[in-house]
């Protein structure tokens, strides 16, 4: 084979031609955008992506906000624990009031 036929010129074609598939390849199984032949970038479909973020964030607020009622709930009975004036009328009735 020599350098200036055209097979050599088709399996340099040919060589690039993999290298770019299986670079796309590469890239797209682990979530980078894909380059077309232009040097564009075509970025990832994320709807799935979304959803989960959606998800996630409702998630987050609700626990939020169940955090939130569990510190009130502490606090009194911190409170409670360490008030050394309450009478037992006084603590049996905070005690009701946290059921």
């Amino acid at each position: 084979m020599s350098w200036g036929s055209p097979f050599f010129v088709i399996a340099i074609i040919a060589v690039s031609t993999v290298g770019w598939l299986i670079n796309n390849w590469i890239r797209a199984k682990h979530g980078y955008s894909l380059e077309d032949e232009w040097g564009g970038k075509t970025e990832k479909n994320g709807l799935d992506a979304t959803r989960k973020v959606e998800l996630l964030t409702n998630e987050n607020e609700q626990l939020n906000g169940k955090i939130g009622r569990l510190e009130e709930r502490l606090a009194v009975l911190e409170r409670i624990a360490t008030d050394r004036e309450s009478s037992s009328a006084r603590l049996s009735d905070e005690i009701e009031k946290l059921r």
